[in-house]
């Protein structure tokens, strides 16, 4: 439509609401324009509502005008009548005296929240975890398991090039660190045992406990523990950055299924890195078993080689590969359901990715755990 000579420019309006638990957030522009389309779905909202408080939260709101409060003022007198009690949260600055100018005393007043009980939160707590989170967790595995078997047959269904550059961020990248840090570990392993081992002359034995500690737990353990921490935290971030600038519902409009545009590649990437990087572990590790072995022990390479070659089996390598995958999966599985689940804003992004590198970590120390037992 072509603008007149002389006539304001007026930016386009757009709205959406989410409704998280108790809490309505608003986002955008609540105004005119936008109350004509969305005031029957909030007020279907409002009526279908069967708790007993309704919190609207204003942090997202960006302009409001008085058919904006209006019709906020008319959601707060269906609640009322629903027996709901509806309260405006997180006002912002610059909407304080529209709301001050248009809205009524009673719902402008914010009346101190209820404090619920101990055991009302431990209630609420093991609900969420239960019954909410666990069962969309097994939802979303399953939907990422079936894409993941899908696209593997089905190669014109991959953005060209994704799998390389998710192998370069998840592997290649994270390659220096994890060669550093395996070395330091063996290192250390060594020179801690040394001392005790020197005592009972079984200097010889140093290559058993390096070779079989790195290669059935640490080895594994500590490459997934360095790959959730560096791109466990990456992937959560950029999908909940994606979720929250809505770049995910765009997907959606497009038929694109988020699960496969954005997690099976790094999926994909993840299953064949995370055995490599273990593979390189294990070797740097046992390397600074070796070094410490010839300096402090007086154990020459060929025969640390040599015990190491008599103690190790294959089916403690395929074990630590094995661990690597289940770690692999473990972790982009937990990384985007964390990130698909973000709410709030940059806040919530940052709060998301210390959520993703917690948990990974410790489902990782879990599985390895399990499969400890099952293994051994």
């Amino acid at each position: 439509m072509m603008k007149k000579r002389g006539q304001p420019f007026q930016a386009p309006s757009r709205f959406s609401f989410e409704l998280v638990d108790e809490t309505l957030f608003l986002k955008h522009d609540l105004n005119l324009a936008t109350v004509e389309q969305h005031l029957s779905k909030l007020t279907s909202l409002v009526q279908k509502y069967r708790r007993k408080r309704l919190v609207v939260n204003l942090k997202e709101v960006e302009r409001l005008d008085s058919a904006g409060a209006i019709s906020l003022q008319y959601l707060h007198e269906i609640a009322a009548k629903r027996g709901i009690q509806l309260t405006l949260v997180e006002i912002p600055n610059h909407l304080r005296k529209s709301v001050e100018t248009f809205l009524l005393p009673e719902i402008r007043k914010q009346p101190p929240p209820e404090t619920p009980s101990s055991m009302e939160k431990l209630a609420h707590a093991s609900y969420q975890l239960f019954v909410v989170n666990i069962v969309e967790f097994i939802y979303l595995m399953a939907d990422l398991f079936y894409w993941f078997v899908v696209d593997l047959f089905q190669r014109k269904a991959h953005r060209k090039g994704e799998f390389v550059l998710q192998a370069e961020l998840i592997g290649i990248n994270a390659l220096p660190i994890i060669i550093l840090i395996s070395f330091l570990i063996g290192s250390v392993l060594a020179l801690q045992s040394a001392q005790q081992l020197r005592l009972f002359g079984a200097n010889i034995y140093i290559a058993d406990l390096v070779v079989i500690a790195l290669v059935r737990e640490m080895g594994p353990l500590l490459t997934a523990i360095m790959v959730a921490g560096r791109s466990g935290s990456s992937i959560a971030s950029e999908i909940a950055t994606m979720v929250i600038s809505e770049e995910v519902d765009a997907l959606k409009t497009m038929a694109l299924h988020p699960l496969r545009y954005i997690v099976v590649p790094k999926m994909h990437a993840a299953m064949v890195m995370l055995p490599i990087l273990t593979m390189f572990a294990n070797v740097f590790g046992i390397l600074g078993g070796l070094v410490i072995a010839y300096l402090y022990l007086d154990l020459v390479p060929n025969i640390f080689l040599s015990r190491m070659i008599d103690v190790l089996y294959f089916r403690d390598i395929l074990t630590g590969i094995l661990k690597s995958l289940v770690f692999a999966g473990g972790i982009v599985i937990t990384s985007s359901y964390l990130g698909f689940r973000a709410r709030g804003g940059p806040e919530g992004v940052g709060r998301t990715t210390t959520q993703a590198v917690v948990v990974s970590i410790f489902l990782v120390i879990l599985a390895d755990s399990i499969l400890g037992l099952i293994f051994y």
